[in-house]
């Protein structure tokens, strides 16, 4: 039925949208700014150059190199705290036999050390990043990088992502798409498969 899986990352395999919801409140609070969880779930899945354009529509006059240091540092002194792993991965990545992949909306650097923290780089064949592609989720240009790096067409491809902007990239390309929502809930618009976790959505799928 599949020949590849392909995961998004942050929020979709580990567990970092917590960290980073945390932490972007407080460097948002810290600098004047008092925005809310629900400011924040604006930017779930966004790539950095769109959060930044939607930050400074939002927030005029924000000083966002200083929230971005702020952030920043507590972010990573999240991550290097130790990455838990979504409810499910562990036993997705070990029951399947085909070749998986990472799409993310992060950069190379980031995805890469993520992935070594987290105890999970061993097991993809390839992570395509920010870095790799001009046009960002919710484009379908990265999901179609990643399938042709698989030499596979899209259709063969079964995605598992948490956010509306990555099922959109993942749909837009043409592979069929769990979406497993996290901090922020989802009717799974772009969905062929809206689970509760990621075993759940593979069974849906077909794919267990």
């Amino acid at each position: 039925m599949y020949d590849a899986l392909l995961f998004d990352l942050d929020g979709t395999l580990i567990d970092t949208e917590t960290i980073a919801l945390a932490t972007g409140l407080a460097a948002f609070l810290a600098h004047g700014h008092d925005v809310g969880e629900a400011f924040m779930h604006g930017l779930v899945g966004k790539d950095e150059p769109t959060a930044a354009d939607l930050i400074r529509a939002a927030l005029p006059g924000v000083d966002l190199s200083a929230v971005n240091r702020h952030w920043r540092a507590g972010f990573n002194d999240g991550v290097d705290a130790g990455l838990a792993l979504k409810p499910g991965a562990a036993e997705l990545l070990a029951a399947t036999r085909l070749p998986l992949a990472i799409v993310t909306s992060t950069g190379r650097h980031g995805a890469h050390r993520k992935l070594g923290i987290a105890g999970i780089a061993d097991a993809f064949t390839h992570v395509v990043t920010l870095d790799d592609v001009t046009a960002p989720k919710p484009a379908p240009d990265p999901y179609l990088l990643a399938a042709s790096l698989l030499g596979l067409p899209p259709s063969r491809c079964l995605v598992f992502e948490d956010s509306e902007t990555g099922a959109e990239a993942a749909h837009r390309a043409g592979c069929i798409v769990v979406q497993v929502p996290d901090v922020v809930p989802s009717q799974g618009r772009w969905a062929h498969h809206l689970a509760p976790d990621l075993m759940t959505g593979a069974r849906m799928a077909g794919l267990l």
